[in-house]
């Protein structure tokens, strides 16, 4: 008779059972199972093997967080091919010629020379009086080197209708004289048209010379006179004895002023910011 000291102890099998409370893994269930195929119980429900979710490029492996290495680094991508977050998140590779993300949202400036006319005010203001006087004094008067052909137009338009504004002044102030004798309450509203009349011919010289410097707040300024043109055409028209002639120096400096404005003559301009 034999005694339960006597009963054979099981024979160790080499795997750890496990704890009430843990779930043994495939591998402790299916010694020698392939990593990715499906167990049996898997294949008799029908199941898909575990599958790991694919890590996004750039980021360490859940491996290669466990032992502390870094993520792989890729291959410069050859151009026009996807570069491995395109592939990951099934985006085309990017086009030669097409505009960049930051250009395509709105706000977004065009570069240089090309897009959409952008106004800023100029940085170049002077900053006392020897600044606004031409370099030179008017030695270079009928020197137009290196200016393009709109702006060597609208320069000789300026400096022409400044040169027929002084005579024209000198000519006006002889009549108001007559004037005074006959009509004196006209005369003087006519004398002080006349006045700011030379002002504007002078200020149109000098601001000619500016421009043909580069100097973008000469054409800002020039701009402003074209302005005063017309308000003088509109004033002496009112009068009988106004000067018939303003309406078409208006229409004359209209046209310089087109000129200083046309995508040739913004390019110039923006080229001479980097050797003013």
């Amino acid at each position: 008779m034999s005694t339960p000291s006597d009963e054979p102890e099981p024979r160790d099998s080499g795997a750890v059972p496990p704890s009430g409370s843990e779930r043994p893994t495939p591998e402790q269930q299916f010694p020698g199972q392939e990593p990715g195929r499906p167990t049996p119980g898997q294949q008799f429900s029908g199941q898909q093997p575990d599958q790991p979710y694919p890590t996004p490029p750039g980021q360490p492996t859940p491996e290669q967080q466990f032992l502390g290495q870094q993520p792989d680094q890729p291959y410069p991508t050859p151009p026009g091919q996807p570069t491995p977050e395109q592939q990951f998140l099934g985006q085309q590779p990017d086009q030669p010629g097409q505009p960049a993300p930051g250009q395509q949202f709105p706000g977004q400036q065009p570069p240089a020379g090309g897009g959409r006319f952008a106004f800023e005010m100029p940085a170049d203001r002077p900053r006392n009086f020897s600044e606004v006087l031409p370099r030179g004094g008017f030695s270079g008067l009928f020197d137009v080197t290196g200016l393009p052909t709109e702006l060597r137009v609208s320069y000789w338009i300026w400096v022409i209708g400044g040169l027929l504004g002084l005579l024209g002044g000198v000519i006006g102030i002889f009549g108001v004289l007559v004037l005074f004798a006959i009509i004196p309450g006209v005369a003087i509203l006519v004398f002080l048209l006349v006045l700011v009349a030379l002002a504007v011919a002078a200020a149109e010289i000098v601001l000619a010379l500016k421009l043909k410097e580069g100097k973008e707040w000469a054409r800002l300024a020039l701009t402003i006179v074209a302005g005063v043109s017309l308000l003088l055409a509109i004033i002496s028209s009112s009068f009988p004895a106004g000067q018939d002639g303003n309406w078409l120096g208006f229409l004359v400096s209209l046209v310089a002023t087109a000129l200083m404005w046309v995508p040739n003559s913004q390019n110039w301009f923006a080229a001479g910011r980097g050797r003013l």
